[in-house]
C-alpha cells in the first residue's frame, strides 16, 4: 500500500496535485478536500481561476516551470519541471536528479480532455476542431499512467473519492492507470477518425486503419452458449436504444436478449417511420426470434398490433423478444397473457403496465428505449483473425425507384403491403421471403440456403392466409419456380430486386399467371 491522505509521504516529501480539467464537474469540491488534507495543489487557465475563486489555495504552473504560457495556451505543462515531477520513480535515484535540478514531484495528476468530440458534435468549424486537440493534457495523463505506482492518475469525476482515502491499493492504481490509457485512447481515435473523414483522399467510413474504441457497458451471465463468457460493449461515445435503454420490469438482459432486442428494435423505428405510407396504422408491433422476424404488423393501436403480429405466428412468437413503436398501456400488457416472451422494448411503458408485468411476468425483461440517433454506420462482423467491416444498410423505401414489369399493376392496397413486406424482408436473414397481407406477415421464410425453399418456408407457414397476399424477396429469383409457387396459394404482387439473366422468363410467368412484379432494383442480403 502507498499512503495518499497526508501531507507528507516518504522521506518527508510534500504531496502535490496538478488539477486541469475542461469537464468542471466535482473539481471545486475535490479540491477543497485535497487542501484540508494538507495537499499542494497546482493548477492552469480556467481550472485555476474556478479553484482560487471558490477560496482555495493554489499555485500556478508557470510558477512552478518559471515560464509562461505561451502560443495561446499551447504550451504550458509541457516542460521538466511537470514531466519531471510526474515521471520520477520514488527512489534515491531519481530523486535525487529531481532536488539536484530544484524539482518538486507531483504524486497526482487530475487532467481530462479539450472538448474535442463535443466540438465535432456541434459543428464547428474546421480551425475550431483542430484547436480543440489536446497535446498536454495526453502527455501527462499518459506520463503519470506509466508511473502509475507512485502517481495517482484521474480522468474521471467518478474516480476523485480514490484520491481521498488513506490508502490506495497497488491493484486501484493500476486501474486507474488502464482508465487513464483509455481514455488517451478513445480521444486519439476521434482525432484519427475526423481527420480521415475530412480529407478528400480517403473513403469516409472505410479508412486504411480503422480503430473501433469499445468500453463494456454490460456484463452478461454468459455469451450465445453458458460455455462462452460474453459481455455488451458500446463502440466509442455512442448511444444504442437497446444497451441504453431503462429495465423498467424483469431479469437482467442477456447476450442473445441484446441481440434479438436489437433487431427487433431496428424493423420497429424503420416501420414507424414509414407511418405515412401505413395509413391508419399509427402502432407497429414486431415479434422477433433468432434474430429473424417471425410476427410483424401495424395496427390503428398497440393492444391489437401485438395480436396481429402474435396471431401471424403462433409458435414462433413463444420465447420471442417484441418491440412495439406506441406506449404499453395496462390493456395492451395484458393482452400478452398466455404467451411466454423473453423481452418487451418499447418507447413508454406506463406504472400501471409495468407493475402488471412486474407481478404477472417476472421473467419478462421490460425496456423502455429511445429512437436511435447517430447510429454507427459500420456494420462489424468478426472474421477469424479480424473483421468484415461495410456501411451499414440503411437504405430507405424513398431511395429506390420501384418499377412495374407486368402487364397488372398493383392495386393501392398491394402498394402498402409491398412496401411493409420490402421493409420486413430486408432485416430476415438470406435467403428470405416473406407474404404479408393487410399490414400483417402472414408466412415468414429465413435462412435457408436456396431461394425456393424460402419460399417455401413461407408459403407453408401461412398456409390458407397466403390467399390475396404479396411476396417480398431480399433478392432477384434466378427461375420462375417462386413465382409459380406464388400463384399456386394465390399471392397476387411480388417484389423484387430484379436483374437476374432469366428476368425475362420470371416477368412472362408474372404475365401468364395473373401477377404484378415490380422491381426495386436493389437487394437487400443479410448473412
Amino acid at each position: 500500500m502507498t499512503q495518499h491522505g497526508t501531507q507528507t509521504g516518504t522521506q518527508g516529501r510534500s504531496r502535490r496535485a496538478l488539477i486541469s480539467v475542461s469537464d468542471k464537474t466535482g473539481v471545486v469540491e475535490f479540491a477543497r478536500q485535497l487542501e484540508a488534507r494538507g495537499w499542494e495543489i497546482l493548477s492552469t487557465g480556467g481550472t485555476y481561476q474556478s479553484i482560487v475563486q471558490a477560496g482555495i489555495a493554489a499555485r500556478q504552473v508557470s510558477d512552478v516551470t518559471g515560464f509562461p504560457e505561451m502560443l495561446d495556451g499551447r504550451v504550458k505543462t509541457l516542460h521538466p519541471a511537470v514531466h519531471g515531477g510526474i515521471l520520477a520513480v520514488r527512489e534515491p535515484g531519481h530523486l535525487g536528479q529531481l532536488e539536484a535540478h530544484g524539482i518538486g514531484t507531483i504524486d497526482l495528476v487530475c487532467v481530462n480532455l479539450y472538448p474535442f468530440r463535443e466540438t465535432v458534435a456541434r459543428g464547428a468549424p474546421d480551425a475550431d476542431v483542430i484547436e480543440n486537440i489536446d497535446i498536454g493534457g495526453p502527455a501527462m495523463i499518459r506520463s503519470a499512467a506509466k508511473n502509475h505506482a507512485g502517481v495517482l492518475v484521474l480522468v474521471d469525476p467518478a474516480d476523485y473519492p480514490v484520491a481521498l482515502q488513506d490508502e490506495v491499493s497497488d491493484a486501484e492504481r493500476r486501474r486507474l492507470a488502464a482508465k487513464a490509457y483509455r481514455h488517451t485512447s478513445e480521444y486519439d481515435a476521434a482525432i484519427t477518425a475526423y481527420l480521415t473523414g475530412a480529407s478528400d483522399d480517403l473513403p469516409t467510413a472505410l479508412p486504411g486503419t480503422l480503430t473501433l474504441n469499445l468500453t463494456r457497458a454490460a456484463q452478461v451471465r454468459y455469451g450465445e452458449n453458458p460455455h462462452q463468457p460474453g459481455a455488451i460493449y458500446r463502440l466509442g461515445d455512442a448511444t444504442g436504444p437497446v444497451i441504453d435503454a431503462q429495465v423498467v420490469a424483469g431479469k437482467p438482459m442477456s447476450f442473445n436478449n441484446y441481440a434479438d432486442a436489437d433487431a427487433a428494435w431496428a424493423l420497429c423505428q424503420e416501420l414507424a417511420a414509414q407511418e405515412s405510407a401505413l395509413p391508419g396504422h399509427a402502432a407497429v408491433c414486431v415479434a422477433v426470434k433468432h434474430a429473424n422476424p417471425c410476427g410483424v404488423a401495424v395496427a390503428a393501436d398497440v393492444k391489437t398490433a401485438w395480436e396481429r403480429a402474435r396471431d401471424a405466428d403462433t409458435l414462433s412468437v413463444f420465447g420471442g423478444v417484441v418491440a412495439v413503436s406506441q406506449p404499453v398501456t395496462l390493456e395492451a400488457a395484458q393482452a400478452t397473457r398466455g404467451t411466454f416472451l423473453e423481452v418487451l422494448i418499447a418507447p413508454e411503458v406506463t406504472p400501471e403496465a409495468a407493475a402488471w408485468f412486474a407481478e404477472k411476468k417476472p421473467d419478462l425483461r421490460v425496456l423502455v428505449a429511445a429512437p436511435a440517433q447517430g447510429v454507427s454506420v459500420l456494420d462489424v462482423r468478426p472474421l477469424t483473425g479480424g473483421f468484415a467491416v461495410q456501411e451499414r444498410d440503411a437504405r430507405p423505401w424513398d431511395d429506390l425507384c420501384p418499377e412495374v414489369v407486368t402487364k397488372r399493376e398493383p392495386t393501392e392496397q398491394e402498394w402498402l403491403d409491398l412496401r411493409f413486406a420490402w421493409a420486413t424482408v430486408k432485416h430476415a436473414r438470406s435467403n428470405a421471403v416473406v407474404l404479408a397481407k393487410d399490414g400483417v406477415t402472414v408466412g415468414l421464410g429465413a435462412g435457408a440456403v436456396s431461394r425456393i425453399w424460402a419460399a417455401e418456408r413461407a408459403v407453408a407457414n401461412a398456409g390458407d392466409k397466403a390467399q390475396g397476399s404479396v411476396l417480398a424477396s431480399e433478392a432477384f429469383f434466378p427461375f420462375d419456380d417462386v413465382v409459380r409457387l406464388a400463384a399456386s396459394v394465390g399471392v397476387k404482387a411480388i417484389l423484387q430486386p430484379g436483374g437476374a439473366k432469366r428476368d425475362p422468363e420470371v416477368i412472362a410467368a408474372c404475365d401468364e399467371l395473373g401477377i404484378s412484379m415490380v422491381f426495386t432494383g436493389s437487394r437487400h442480403f443479410k448473412h
